[in-house]
């Protein structure tokens, strides 16, 4: 059975700008039914804010129409997931807490992102999420 997990932003932006490595790696295994990425309302949010970002974007080797069909194709194999329980695991940034939320929701395994340390450090402790980089991530499928 295919894990759950959330993509980070940060996951989702590294793809889009580099068309190898790991992060590419992540979203072919989301793509591909080997994961299965959830969604929420912050973070799809935080999706679409992405999309329209010039500094970002003016990186991206893939023109904006084929963007937007990339970001339609990560949605239809995304779970979404209504979260109705704030927890506040205090993280360094604050406006991270919503990806802890989201996976604690959706019964996640793990989050992916590039930023490990900041997600790890919060005041609340959940031993069965996984934080966990792109390559660690890709470990654990073989």
């Amino acid at each position: 059975m295919a894990l759950k997990i959330v993509m980070d932003t940060n996951i989702f932006t590294a793809a889009l700008i580099s068309p190898t490595g790991s992060n590419r790696s992540v979203l072919r295994v989301c793509l591909s039914g080997e994961a299965i990425p959830l969604m929420g309302l912050s973070l799809f949010n935080e999706y679409e804010a992405l999309l329209h970002r010039a500094d970002v974007m003016k990186k991206c080797p893939i023109p904006a129409s084929e963007r937007q069909t990339l970001f339609e194709a990560v949605l239809s194999v995304c779970i979404w997931v209504k979260v109705y329980y704030l927890w506040r695991p205090n993280l360094p940034d604050e406006g991270d807490n919503h990806l802890v939320q989201l996976a604690l929701a959706g019964n996640a395994s793990a989050i992916v992102t590039n930023n490990v340390r900041d997600l790890r450090g919060g005041e609340l402790h959940f031993p069965q999420l996984h934080i966990m980089t792109p390559s660690q991530f890709l470990r654990t499928l073989k």
